[in-house]
């Protein structure tokens, strides 16, 4: 568990992928923290970004990285937030 907010959020993932997900499923992309927790993420992104998020899953990549799907609610759209974050 990660206390600290603004540590639990390293950056957005910017690829093909991670662009075609935000565009149909209404997905963002982060590596975090490698002890942050669902929870941890949820609330970065809630705060940091000032949406709702209905889920979050994470992996641990072949690099030992931690990379985390950040699914928002219908009323917020993750093209907007990869627009601020000039991902699009």
């Amino acid at each position: 568990m990660v206390s600290d907010i603004y540590k639990v959020l390293l950056y957005p993932l910017i690829t093909e992928d991670a662009v075609a997900l935000i565009e149909t499923e209404n997905k963002l992309v982060f590596m975090v923290d490698r002890k942050a927790t669902r929870v941890d993420v949820k609330r970065a992104v809630e705060k940091l970004y000032e949406v709702k998020v209905k889920k979050v899953n994470l992996l641990i990549t072949p690099l030992g990285l931690k990379k985390a799907y950040v699914k928002l609610t219908p009323d917020h759209h993750a093209a907007d937030i990869a627009i601020k974050l000039g991902i699009l």
